[in-house]
C-alpha cells in the first residue's frame, strides 16, 4: 500500500521482486507470477532458516543432511547439487564431520572418489529437521481447500519434473 492506503501503482515490473513484504500479496489481482513466486520463496526461506537455528544448523547444513537422508552422494554429485567447486564443498563436509553428523568414505570400486553419508547422529538431526520443516511449510497452505491443496502439490511437482529434465537445468538436486 502507498501512503494513501491505496495499493502501488508502480510501473516498474521488477518493483515487486525483492522480499515478501512488498505491497502485493494475499488476494491483489495485479500480483505477478514472478513478484509470487518471489515472495514465496522468501517466506520458505525464512521458515527453513528458523527452523534451522531451533535445530542448531545452518540453512546449507540443513539442506546437506536431508540431501544426504536420501543416501549416500558422492562429492562431486553434492557439488553439482549445491553449485558449487568440490573444494568449496570440503568445508561443508568438514563442519559436519566435526559435529559427528556427516562422514566421507571411500566409493567402492574407485578408490579416488569420495561419497557423504550421514552418521546415526546426523540421520536422527535430519529426520528431526525434515519433519519439523516439513509441518511449518504444511501450515502455509493449510487455508487452502484440500483440492487448492492438491492443485498446488501437483503443479509444483509438474514444474520440478519438468526443470529436473531439462537439458538446460543447473540444479537437478532438489532436496
Amino acid at each position: 500500500m502507498a501512503k494513501t492506503g491505496q495499493p502501488s501503482t508502480s510501473t516498474d515490473p521488477a518493483a515487486g521482486l525483492g522480499c515478501a513484504t512488498d505491497t502485493q500479496g494475499a488476494g491483489d489481482p495485479d500480483l505477478d507470477v514472478a513478484t509470487g513466486l518471489v515472495q514465496l520463496t522468501a517466506l520458505v526461506q525464512g521458515v527453513y532458516a528458523r527452523v534451522s537455528e531451533r535445530h542448531d544448523l545452518t540453512p546449507v547444513q540443513a539442506k546437506l543432511l536431508c540431501v544426504l537422508l536420501g543416501g549416500p552422494r558422492g562429492m562431486a554429485d553434492l557439488a553439482q547439487c549445491f553449485g558449487v567447486e568440490k573444494a568449496a564443498l570440503t568445508g561443508l563436509m568438514d563442519r559436519a564431520e566435526r559435529r559427528g553428523l556427516a562422514q566421507r568414505s571411500s566409493v567402492p570400486g574407485d578408490r579416488r572418489a569420495l561419497q557423504a553419508t550421514l552418521t546415526d547422529a546426523g540421520h536422527q538431526a535430519a529426520t528431526a529437521f525434515y519433519a519439523e520443516v516439513s509441518a511449518e511449510l504444511s501450515r502455509l497452505i493449510a487455508p487452502l481447500t484440500d483440492s487448492d491443496r492438491e492443485r498446488f502439490r501437483s503443479t509444483m511437482a509438474e514444474i520440478i519434473a519438468r526443470c529436473r529434465t531439462s537439458p538446460s537445468a543447473s540444479d537437478r538436486c532438489v532436496s
